[in-house]
């Protein structure tokens, strides 16, 4: 009897609603109003481009976080897709693109995309460690220099200019607070889809196999065949992240997925963290802060504003240095020290009583 009612009390599990912390919910709720109170330069320039560095550090962190594999090919790969899209799409260089319709040119540039990513994911993959690395900065090395180099198709040094994202709905998407909705739109949706992946039994599998590759495939798992696929989908993640980005400059060139921005995407992952999702988000919010003020704020101290690169390399290697986990990692050892008794534990946090162990030493958290 007492098991037949324990089956029909109701289960205390809380929803999904009410396992968002309140912090969150603030923060959605000045996101979405944020327009009523910032300036076009805000939206467009530093949240607009926040969001899209976002969304291609998101790729890298993937690969890196649940993949264990550092690629420096996914601003190539997003450089791809913004390539197709002004290619076969519409923009001033009438003599080279097709000028086919948004549904049509889209979908393409990011299949397109796809198959580079999977492609390079395909070669990267056989390698480990630094040669992984290597192997994909030699592929975004040659995109660089080929699509420099070829007048053709892609139009040389110059790239392609003009490119602007369709009117629909009759709203000029290029417009700050138009554009600001659409790079927060998709920002959340790509972050929501690798939250979802990383608890679906891809993403398990995936970090399973970042883990012990040997016991992963002795339990019948594909290991090849789930990196590579890793790489297509944080292909799809960066493509997709490119079309924004070439909308926001309106022009693609070689310099946009140059060796420079490459690895500016390795950093914005680093910085803010490759353990969570929202990780890439807050090293772009940082990125973007710098490079924009980065000039003002040297200029202010009287040295020259051409070393603003320097004040950026110092704030990363500040971060690397004080915590290899970026940002997160600080947040997460605040967090801790706080309910820290240096009497009882004084070389970490408090002591677990089932385990022994002490608290956060081992924590996976894919927020």
């Amino acid at each position: 009897m007492a098991l037949v009612e324990q089956r029909v009390e109701p289960s205390e599990r809380p929803t999904w609603f009410e396992r968002i912390p309140a912090s969150w919910w603030i923060v959605g709720v000045i996101l979405l109003i944020m327009p009523t109170f910032a300036s076009d330069f805000v939206l467009f320039q530093i949240f607009g481009w926040t969001f899209i560095l976002g969304i291609i550090a998101l790729s890298l962190m993937l690969l890196a976080g649940y993949g264990g594999m550092v690629s420096l090919v996914q601003m190539t790969v997003a450089g791809c897709a913004g390539y197709m899209v002004a290619i076969f799409g519409v923009s001033a260089i009438t003599g080279i693109s097709q000028g086919w319709p948004w549904y049509v040119s889209i979908p393409l540039a990011l299949i397109i995309a796809v198959l580079f990513g999977t492609i390079s994911g395909w070669l990267a993959v056989r390698t480990e460690g630094i040669y992984t690395i290597m192997i994909t900065l030699a592929i975004a090395s040659a995109f660089f220099y080929f699509t420099r180099q070829n007048y053709v198709i892609f139009n040389g040094f110059s790239g392609f200019n003009g490119v602007l994202p369709p009117r629909l709905f009759g709203v000029d998407w290029r417009g700050p607070i138009a554009f600001y909705y659409l790079t927060l739109f998709w920002a959340v949706v790509c972050y929501l889809v690798v939250l979802y992946l990383s608890r679906a039994p891809f993403g398990l599998a995936l970090q399973g196999v970042r883990d012990n590759q040997r016991r992963m495939a002795a339990l019948g798992f594909n290991v090849t065949a789930h990196r590579v696929a890793a790489y297509a989908f944080a292909a799809l993640l960066a493509g997709m992240g490119g079309i924004l980005l070439t909308w926001q400059s309106a022009q693609i060139s070689p310099g946009t997925a140059g060796i420079g921005p490459a690895i500016d995407i390795l950093v914005v992952a680093v910085i803010g963290g490759l353990r969570r999702p929202i990780g890439p988000f807050i090293g772009a919010f940082i990125y973007v802060l710098l490079k924009t003020f980065a000039i003002d704020v040297l200029v202010a101290l009287g040295l020259g504003g051409e070393r603003f690169q320097l004040l950026i390399g110092l704030g990363f290697l500040v971060i690397v240095l004080w915590s290899p986990d970026g940002i997160l990692g600080l947040w997460d050892r605040w967090r801790e020290s706080r309910g820290r008794d240096p009497l009882l534990d004084p070389r970490g946090g408090p002591m677990d009583d089932r385990t022994g162990d002490r608290r956060g030493d081992r924590r996976v958290d894919s927020r």
